[in-house]
């Protein structure tokens, strides 16, 4: 498995990692959001969305378990929505599988699922963004991305590239 190590000294490091991904996104990726709490999950969401050209805020969707933002039809990826789940709350596997999340990526959508990495086992093929705070600034944070299965392998290069300003 590939791993890409990067830094973001800043949120608009964060934001313009989070865009460099969303470029490369496709209907169909299913991207994991993992780390603590306060890791900058939903602020890496909000770069991604905006970066679709998703014009509404973006929020934790916490206690709805799934947001779904159109796109604007000018982000070139042929993407038509994005689905933007959190599973903090759900405590069964099978209140996991109800939200039908690869199925929601499958009709041009593209899905983010924060706290994704407690269902990792039940996802295909996906992508791993896990981020964690790095002393001494609050809003620096270590940022690590990985694939899972062969949906990224022939885009990996392109993301190495896109992100090398902010590689460990």
């Amino acid at each position: 498995m590939e791993m890409l190590e990067l830094r973001a000294e800043s949120l608009a490091d964060t934001t313009a990692i989070a865009g460099s991904l969303a470029a490369l996104s496709r209907p169909g990726d299913l991207i994991v959001l993992s780390g603590e709490m306060g890791a900058g999950k939903t602020a890496f969401a909000k770069g991604f969305g905006a970066a679709l050209g998703v014009t509404e805020p973006i929020t934790s969707p916490t206690f709805t378990l799934v947001h779904t933002y159109d796109i604007d039809d000018g982000s070139g990826n042929g993407a038509k929505s994005l689905h933007h789940a959190d599973l903090y709350r759900l405590d069964r596997t099978a209140e996991i599988a109800d939200l039908a999340l690869e199925e929601l990526a499958e009709y041009q959508g593209i899905v983010l699922v924060e706290w994704g990495d407690v269902a990792d086992a039940l996802f295909g093929d996906h992508l791993v963004v896990h981020l964690e705070p790095d002393a001494p600034s609050d809003t620096s944070r270590l940022i690590e991305i990985s694939a899972s299965g062969a949906r990224w392998a022939s885009r990996w290069s392109r993301l190495v590239e896109v992100c090398e300003a902010y590689t460990c």
